[in-house]
């Protein structure tokens, strides 16, 4: 299926690029999110009209990404949960624990933009974990996981 990209996306292309995916990829995510727009005859010169609307949202979303990476490079976030003597911690401390955390302290934080290769947190200490705020923007966040006294 050929789709035109209304959006830059990671690992796909850029706005205005042609691109080719796979069929369920394009109807099932990418058009009902409006990422993308099938690559009919009548959608490209639509979008061609719109080029210039999109590349100035576009642009003010990267411009919005930066705003909050500086600071969110500013944050220090501190969780503090139960742990036994060997700095193990009963459970762990997920996307959604960070994400409350940074809501606490007055930032925003959606639990998608949070990236978590290794998975949960399951030890005491500090850590920095990537927020990934625009397919452009990526910055550190500082997290230190505490014992509750």
């Amino acid at each position: 299926m050929e789709v035109i990209l209304l959006e830059s996306i990671a690992n796909l292309g850029e706005l205005g690029d042609k691109v080719t995916v796979k069929s369920g990829y394009g109807r099932n995510f990418l058009i009902p999110q409006r990422k993308a727009a099938p690559a009919t005859a009548d959608n490209i010169k639509e979008f061609e009209a719109r080029r210039a609307e999109l590349e100035k949202a576009a642009a003010d979303k990267l411009a919005e990404a930066e705003t909050r990476a500086a600071k969110i490079e500013q944050m220090t976030i501190t969780i503090t949960t139960k742990a036994g003597e060997e700095g193990k911690l009963f459970g762990s401390v997920t996307v959604r624990d960070i994400s409350d955390a940074a809501e606490a302290q007055g930032m925003a934080l959606e639990k998608s933009e949070i990236k978590m290769p290794e998975g949960p947190i399951r030890e005491l200490g500090e850590y920095e974990i990537d927020i990934q705020l625009h397919s452009d923007v990526t910055v550190p966040l500082k997290l230190t996981v505490v014992a509750e006294a």
